[in-house]
């Protein structure tokens, strides 16, 4: 890098939250505090406080009454701009040579905005595909229409939903996607460069050596939220078919809440519900498990499949999203492009001890090449090449929304 120490004020949708973006911005927060690299993390928490840790220093700023759940633990602030007066002198005297936002949150939107105020060049990862998890919610509401007028309607809404997001996404200087089909899109659909930002896995953290079972039914398990962008009812429709073709010795562990929780304690025979874990608990989970079925069609990567190669355990998941990208088909998974592959790449690692101890070693080799150094060195080489300090200020987001 030409520049030795870029100031980075972070503004991450998520923090103290259990899934791939909050993980992903405390790795992030981890290797500036590693480079002893100037790192603001601005989120939001229980409480207002600023705190200084080496070269990391937190502000965290509290929701008001004026939130409301967009699912079962996160939350939108309708009044979250309120601590921009408190907010803006503390990040002006961290003096930041960018601001980053990982999408369009209310942490996101006010560090978009304190970025036009104080003119600073403003980067964006896009994490979250929000225009499918509007489609997939919408489908409930809309499930009495008739089908074909469904579709129409869905589709619509998804195609505005991803529009609306595109336009917030013309308003950073830089773009960082988890997978190059995003970053095709984004840089289509926005003109502004666009980068990959991967991720990796602490191969300690998760490793075959927390593996507890020895023998017992085989154990297929799923680890994220119950969500129905998620498509977790897809998981009912595998037990009811791997019973249905005689397979009898075998359970289905759920790891994470959600509102689909409910509808999966009543139409899962067998399966165990453990809530959200954490730790040496989680780690303990994924190495138990021998197989992962993630059939998530909306999501950007999927940390949790990188988590569980890293434990030694090999996943099927849908031949659409992020996660078809971390599959090494037929070597440390499988990618099902129908449900009917589904079931049948199930069954086969049910079946095949021989293929699923080859694929669990090869998974396990697979995440022990990954690193988050190497991922946030990049960043910071797009950073240095794209929003150097002296470089013309980034559009307002006045322009963008009048344009």
């Amino acid at each position: 890098m030409k520049k030795e120490r870029i100031r980075v004020a972070f503004f991450p949708c998520v923090y103290h939250e259990v899934d791939g973006v909050a993980s992903t911005s405390r790795q992030f927060e981890g290797f500036a505090r590693r480079r002893q690299l100037p790192f603001l993390m601005v989120h939001s928490g229980p409480r207002d406080e600023v705190a200084t840790a080496g070269s990391v220093t937190h502000i965290q700023l509290r929701r008001s009454a004026a939130k409301f759940p967009i699912d079962h633990a996160h939350e939108y602030d309708l009044l979250f701009f309120r601590h921009l007066r408190k907010l803006e002198p503390l990040v002006r005297a961290f003096e930041p040579d960018l601001i980053q936002i990982t999408g369009p949150s209310d942490v996101g939107v006010l560090g978009a905005l304190v970025a036009h105020r104080l003119r600073i060049p403003l980067a964006a990862s896009w994490q979250t595909n929000l225009h499918q998890y509007a489609r997939s919610r919408a489908a409930a509401m809309v499930s009495l229409i008739p089908k074909a007028v469904t579709t129409k309607l869905l589709d619509a809404m998804e195609r505005l939903s991803f529009r609306a997001t595109a336009r917030f996404y013309k308003i950073p200087r830089l773009l960082f996607a988890p997978n190059q089909e995003i970053i095709r899109e984004l840089q289509k659909t926005t003109g502004k460069p666009c980068f990959l930002m991967s991720h990796a896995v602490d191969t300690a953290v998760f490793s075959p050596e927390f593996r507890k079972r020895d023998g017992g039914p085989f154990q297929i398990g799923y680890v994220g939220r119950l969500t129905a962008e998620k498509n977790v009812r897809l998981l009912a429709r595998l037990e009811q078919a791997l019973l249905a073709k005689g397979h009898r010795d075998f359970r289905i562990v759920v790891v994470g809440q959600g509102r689909q929780e409910k509808w999966l304690r009543n139409n899962l025979k067998q399966a165990e519900f453990t809530g959200v874990l954490r730790g040496k608990e989680l780690s303990r989970a994924f190495a138990d498990m021998d197989i992962l079925a993630f059939p998530s069609e909306t999501d950007t990567f999927g940390l949790a499949v990188l988590e569980a190669f890293a434990s030694g355990v090999p996943a099927v998941v849908t031949g659409k999203g992020g996660p078809k990208y971390t599959v090494q088909h037929g070597r440390t998974g499988y990618v099902a492009n129908n449900f009917g592959e589904f079931v049948a790449f199930t069954e086969t690692l049910m079946t095949r001890p021989d293929l699923l101890s080859a694929m669990r070693t090869a998974a396990r080799q697979q995440a022990s090449t990954t690193s988050w150094d190497l991922i946030f060195e990049s960043i910071y080489g797009a950073y240095d090449r794209y929003l150097c300090p002296t470089a013309a200020v980034s559009q307002s987001v006045f322009d963008i929304a009048t344009s």
